[in-house]
């Protein structure tokens, strides 16, 4: 364990790449019992200890369904006598977090991984799920992460992002949802309600774009996704250790009506922070947010269905055909340093979340999430089904490649050059170098 450990943080400090938090900006823990460690490295995904003499762990990386996992736990520990903890990160702090629980004794036996970055730091961590009961249960094998032939994490949630619109707001300002179709739309419309905010009793067309820890993931990560997938589209290529910033254009104008046509000074953003822009939407002061169908519950307690809404982030590229920002960034694995018995809880609680009709209605109703399970039930969250009704109709949902970014040194370098841009300490420049030769210097240092 000491020895991977060193290991590992020598990866770390090379090429981590963070998790983005999605959701709350605190984090919190509980627990229905403790969870123990021990070394042993599974290869096979059906131990033959006893699941019932085990404990599970679980280190969730969600901060906003953190009340929701704990009340969860407690029903399996009800039902079958294991012993169930959850701790929650804090948002932005989920791999400094894993890095520190797992170098202890009772290290989590559940945790998760952002993709392919993300695993190549903690690959020798992961149990093999091959011939397990989670893995045959999925839709698709592409919710499988692999590393070489083994399978070494299951994607267990669905979500998806774009510009949520305060449809009530909206038509007060003598426009409709049919009415935004495109990037110039949008700007048209965005331009008109800032130039009558005081008519319309708003602060912004656009809720704060935040650039402090808790918010700046929505910037450097989910909207930077956009210039990466039209750039790979284009190349036919779904990786890359150089990228050029083919749409980086597109990329500063979305960001620059993010920031013109808001509920502040651009100078303000860097002290902005999640909670600012969630309030700022729940008290009408915008009428446009970016976020994703993680926020649903939370707009939910205030706004009905029909007076929410998400469109796509228009990038004046393809709109015509453009969907919503639909994928997951989101895989469970299983310790394999843990005890078989651990191993063997840890594969039952697993499974039991995702066929059970009380797991399954815990994710799809008290959590908001789709999960590419056979056994899944179907989400309330409006945002998931009006992604479905962008694609039945024929729009393309924008993959998340973002978990193909270098490191979280990128994320970094490019929301530090966006900060400096919107404050005017810098220029566009910095933001395409950051981005560009970012890129290819953190990708030289991973290999």
């Amino acid at each position: 364990m000491k020895k991977k450990m060193v290991s590992l943080l020598a990866g770390v400090t090379v090429a981590a790449t963070l998790l983005a938090g999605c959701g709350g900006s605190t984090g919190s823990a509980g627990s229905t019992g403790s969870a123990a460690s021990a070394g042993s490295t599974g290869a096979a995904a059906a131990p033959a200890a006893d699941a019932g003499a085990g404990h599970v762990y679980y280190l969730n990386f969600k901060p906003e369904a953190d009340a929701a996992w704990q009340d969860l736990a407690k029903v399996y520990t009800e039902e079958t006598g294991v012993p169930v903890t959850v701790v929650t990160a804090a948002s932005g702090e989920y791999e400094t977090t894993l890095m520190s629980e797992m170098a202890k004794s009772d290290a989590p036996t559940m945790f998760q991984v952002n993709g392919p970055v993300g695993l190549a730091n903690w690959k020798d961590y992961c149990y093999d799920l091959t011939g397990s009961d989670i893995v045959s249960n999925l839709t698709s094998d592409a919710f499988e992460l692999k590393d070489g032939d083994a399978i070494d994490g299951v994607a267990y949630v669905i979500e998806s992002y774009g510009i949520i619109t305060n449809v009530s707001l909206l038509e007060k300002a003598g426009y409709k949802l049919d009415d935004i179709k495109s990037f110039d739309d949008l700007k048209k419309i965005a331009d008109d309600i800032q130039a009558r905010k005081d008519e319309l009793g708003v602060k912004g067309a656009f809720a704060s774009t935040g650039m402090d820890g808790s918010s700046d993931w929505r910037f450097k990560t989910h909207l930077a996704n956009l210039p990466i997938y039209y750039e790979y589209k284009a190349d036919g290529i779904d990786n890359t250790d150089a990228i050029k910033g083919t749409y980086l254009d597109q990329y500063k104008n979305v960001f620059d009506l993010y920031i013109t046509d808001s509920t502040c000074d651009p100078k303000e953003l860097s002290s902005k922070t999640a909670d600012d822009a969630r309030a700022e939407f729940l008290d009408g002061e915008a009428v446009f947010y970016q976020n994703g169908s993680w926020e649903y519950s939370s707009l939910a307690e205030k706004f009905s269905d029909d007076q929410i809404a998400m469109i796509p982030i228009y990038f004046g590229v393809d709109d015509a055909n453009e969907g919503l920002c639909t994928g997951t960034e989101n895989y469970w694995c299983v310790n394999a340093e843990a005890s078989e018995e651990d191993i063997a809880a840890t594969l039952a609680f697993m499974n039991w979340c995702v066929t059970s009709e009380a797991g399954t209605k815990a994710m799809a109703e008290n959590m908001g999430f789709t999960i590419p399970f056979t056994t899944a039930i179907e989400s309330p969250n409006a945002f998931v089904k009006q992604d479905a009704a962008y694609t039945e109709s024929g729009k393309t949902p924008v993959s998340w490649n973002f978990t193909t970014m270098p490191s979280e040194n990128w994320k970094n370098g490019v929301g530090s050059a966006l900060t400096a841009y919107a404050a005017g300490t810098g220029d566009w420049n910095g933001v395409v170098t950051a981005f560009v030769d970012g890129w290819a210097t953190e990708a030289a240092l991973a290999e």
